[in-house]
């Protein structure tokens, strides 16, 4: 007996394939997932939970009684560089979302972002807000704003350009997210092809090179001047796993990378136990992995726990914060027998966990029918089909039914 699969709507033909591909150019067609980069998205996410759950430089941060510095002084130093997973975070990103753009339409595009970030956003959003609107009922206080309009607000995914503080501490990093995403769609506008989106490439990073000079705050925003050079490495690094290597997309990203370290001292500037050496060696490395794992033998690796891993990065991602951290401190607080070390792994592992929840309930199971829903709402066809049920006819006051009027012309 044959399977019946079910066929999604068409939205639009996608663009037609680059004629006059350059010669040597990879097709990569019928290849299998880059489970390393998967893995590497992971990764990335671990450094930041690292960051906040052991490289924080607060005094204090887990009480008085409790010293990062003292009692894992070495965990401590190295993951107080964990902050750099954001910027991991931005290059992996360049490289995926290149990828996933290719032969799809602006709207096919919109909607896989759309179905991928906002359900599981949301869920943790409430969550969050739930979880600390108990807290206040209890007589504790709430580290999440649980106000009706912060709520409202941040359920757009902006609260941050509506004056509101984010319910989600790590979800600033969505909204720069949103805005390379945005750039991108006005370039799928014209067809993605190997030279247009070189040519993009360089063009917005001299364009965030003069709002920098300008010291534009509008072009600045627009233009993501601190994060262009990561977003742009991506980008040429799929390009190489894609076309293969050519001198000028080693000048894409090379001329990309050096922005990016150049620009990062800003970042160091944030962050006072952070020196620019070894933020800059860091992220250099994380870039050498990336292209291991795009277009180089880790590309070949398979491994199941990998891509089960990158679907876990952003619920992780999500909630190891804003819920994770109360878990551990409500450990610490009633059993300081465990310690510090053994109270943070716990509520790391209590992220894990509910991240693994929230991809079975939402990703695997509520996400795939918003896919539905916001595909069958933009396919074309749908405006050309006949409604279901026709007007009736107009009649007159005797209820005879008039005839209706010929198109124009055809009188």
């Amino acid at each position: 007996m044959t399977d019946h699969v079910r066929q999604e709507p068409t939205l639009l033909l996608p663009p037609a394939q680059e004629t006059g591909r350059r010669r040597g150019a990879r097709s990569t067609s019928g290849r299998g997932r880059l489970a390393a980069v998967d893995g590497l998205r992971l990764l990335a996410a671990g450094a930041v939970a690292a960051y906040h759950y052991l490289g924080t430089p607060t005094p204090h941060f887990w009480g008085e009684d409790h010293d990062l510095a003292q009692v894992a002084p070495l965990l401590h130093a190295v993951s107080g560089y964990g902050w750099l997973g954001v910027e991991a975070f931005f290059l992996v990103s360049g490289f995926v979302i290149c990828m996933s753009c290719w032969d799809r339409t602006p709207a096919q595009f919109a909607v896989s972002r759309i179905a991928r970030l906002f359900p599981l956003y949301w869920a943790v959003v409430l969550i969050i807000v739930a979880t600390g609107g108990v807290t206040v009922l209890a007589g504790q206080r709430s580290g999440a704003p649980t106000d009706l309009r912060t709520t409202l607000g941040n359920l757009t995914m902006i609260p941050g350009p509506l004056g509101l503080d984010f319910t989600d501490g790590v979800a600033w990093t969505l909204w720069v997210e949103a805005r390379f995403y945005l750039l991108m769609g006005a370039l799928l506008l014209f067809g993605l092809t190997y030279r247009r989106v070189v040519a993009f490439g360089f063009l917005w990073l001299i364009l965030a090179s003069i709002g920098r000079d300008l010291h534009s705050a509008a072009l600045n925003e627009v233009l993501l001047s601190q994060y262009a050079g990561l977003f742009v490495t991506g980008i040429a690094v799929h390009l190489i796993h894609r076309f293969g290597p050519d001198l000028l997309l080693w000048l894409l990203a090379g001329f990309a990378w050096c922005y990016t370290l150049t620009v990062l001292d800003d970042r160091i500037a944030s962050h006072a136990d952070s020196d620019w050496a070894t933020g800059a060696a860091v992220l250099t490395g994380f870039l050498v992995l990336l292209a291991l794992a795009g277009t180089g033998p880790l590309r070949h690796v398979q491994w199941p726990v990998l891509v089960y891993a990158g679907a876990l990065t952003y619920p992780f991602y999500l909630v190891h914060q804003s819920l994770g951290i109360p878990v551990a401190r409500g450990i610490l607080k009633a059993a300081p027998g465990l310690g510090l070390l053994t109270s943070i792994a716990l509520g790391l592992l209590a992220s894990l966990l509910l991240a693994a929840a929230l991809n079975g309930l939402i990703d695997q199971r509520l996400a795939p029918k918003f896919r539905r829903g916001l595909s069958a709402a933009l396919d074309p066809t749908r405006t050309q089909q006949r409604p279901a049920q026709e007007l009736p006819e107009r009649r007159g006051l005797s209820g005879a039914a008039k005839p209706r009027s010929a198109p124009y012309g055809q009188a």
